[in-house]
C-alpha cells in the first residue's frame, strides 16, 4: 500500500555560474556551500540530469520521478499526467545575476521536439529583489526580420535592437518561447518554466572563464528560434493587492498567482486537476493539512499534490508566495 501523499519540500540543486554570486545565501538564507559564484537553486526539477529528491517525511530520499512513477495523476492531476506522463512539467528556481547572463532565446516545443527530443522553454520571472538601477532584456524594441537581426549582429549593433526594462521588486515578465532576453546584474528572482535545459547563448559580451576560455554560443541554431516581432509592451501588468489571490500570468503551460499576506488564511484547491506549488519569496507560514504542519520560509517552496484540496496558512508575521499550476 503507497504512503499517502503530503505537502512535499525537495532538497535544493544548486548550480554555479560564471554571472552568479552570494543572494542565494544572503537574502535567501539557503546555504549552497562553497560554490564561489553560486547563480541558480533549483527548486523542483524534473529535468532528466538534475530530478529533484524529496527533504522530509515517509518519502524522505524519493526522486520526483519515481513519485511521477508510483502516483501519477493522483500527484499531478489527470489531465496532466495524460499529457506529460513520467515527466513533471514544470521548472521551479530561484535565480541570482551578479553580472549579466548571456543574450539567450529558447525554442518552441515544435522546434524543441525536432532537435532535441524535447520541451520547449517558456518561461516567467518574478522580480523578488533588485539593486539599483537593475534592468533586463525582454524582445525586441523595433520591428525586425532574421535579414535585419543578421546585419545588426554581424556589425556588433545587436544591442541597439533589444528591448532593455527597468526592473523592480514585485515585476514581472513573461518571456514565451522565442523572445530574446537576458537577466541584468543586480537582480533576483524565482523563475517559473517548462521542464527544459535548452538554451541558445546568442552573445555572451566576449567574457571569459576562469581557464580564460569563452563560453559556446549556438548563434545558428537561435536563428529558426527567434521570434522576430515587436510587441510594444513587454512587462506584464497587474495590481498588486494585500490578501488576495491576483493571478499574473496564465498561458498553456502554467497559471502563476501572487499572494500577499498580511495574516492567516486558508487555501482551497479542489477545483484544479493539477499540482500547486508554492514560492515563499517574503515572510513565513505554517502549511496545515491533515494534522501536520509544514513550517515555510522565505527561500522555500513547497509542491501540494493534486491529492490535496483544501490547506490552512497560518502566519504570525505575513508571507507572500507565488504559487504555480496548470490549468
Amino acid at each position: 500500500m503507497s504512503t499517502a501523499l503530503y505537502p512535499l519540500k525537495f532538497h535544493p540543486i544548486y548550480k554555479d555560474k560564471i554571472w552568479g554570486g552570494q543572494k542565494i545565501k544572503t537574502i535567501l538564507n539557503k546555504d549552497f556551500g562553497n560554490l564561489p559564484n553560486c547563480g541558480e537553486s533549483w527548486e523542483i526539477s524534473g529535468v532528466k540530469s538534475d530530478v529533484s529528491i524529496v527533504n522530509g517525511g515517509e518519502l524522505d530520499g524519493q526522486s520526483l520521478a519515481d513519485l511521477l512513477e508510483q502516483y501519477g495523476a493522483e500527484l499531478v492531476g489527470e489531465k496532466v499526467y495524460k499529457h506529460f506522463g513520467n515527466i513533471f512539467p514544470l521548472l521551479i528556481k530561484f535565480i541570482d545575476a551578479k553580472e549579466d547572463l548571456s543574450i539567450q532565446v529558447h525554442p518552441n516545443d515544435e522546434l524543441a521536439k525536432k532537435r532535441h527530443n524535447s520541451f520547449g522553454k517558456t518561461e516567467m520571472w518574478y522580480i523578488i529583489e533588485s539593486d539599483p538601477g537593475s534592468s533586463l532584456i525582454a524582445g525586441f524594441n523595433q520591428e525586425m526580420t532574421e535579414e535585419k537581426y543578421l546585419e545588426k549582429f554581424n556589425s556588433g549593433h545587436l544591442m541597439d535592437v533589444l528591448n532593455r526594462e527597468q526592473a523592480n521588486a514585485g515585476d514581472v515578465f513573461f518571456l514565451p518561447a522565442g523572445r530574446v532576453h537576458t537577466i541584468g546584474a543586480g537582480l533576483l528572482l524565482t523563475e517559473i518554466q517548462q521542464t527544459s535545459d535548452i538554451t541558445y547563448r546568442i552573445y555572451d559580451f566576449d567574457r571569459v572563464d576562469a581557464n580564460g576560455q569563452k563560453r559556446p554560443l549556438q548563434t545558428e541554431e537561435a536563428l529558426a528560434a527567434i521570434d522576430y516581432k515587436y510587441y510594444g509592451h513587454y512587462k506584464t501588468q497587474y495590481t498588486p493587492e494585500k490578501d488576495e489571490v491576483v493571478e499574473v500570468v496564465q498561458c498553456p503551460y502554467f497559471t502563476t498567482s501572487v499572494l500577499d499576506a498580511t495574516h492567516s488564511t486558508s487555501a482551497d484547491y479542489s477545483h484544479l486537476d493539477s499540482f500547486v506549488i508554492h514560492i515563499c519569496i517574503a515572510g513565513s507560514y505554517t502549511l496545515k493539512y491533515n494534522g501536520e504542519s509544514y513550517p515555510v520560509k522565505m527561500g522555500e517552496s513547497i509542491l501540494l499534490p493534486k491529492n490535496i484540496d483544501k490547506v490552512e496558512l497560518e502566519t504570525a508575521s505575513g508571507f507572500k508566495i507565488v504559487e504555480s499550476f496548470i490549468a
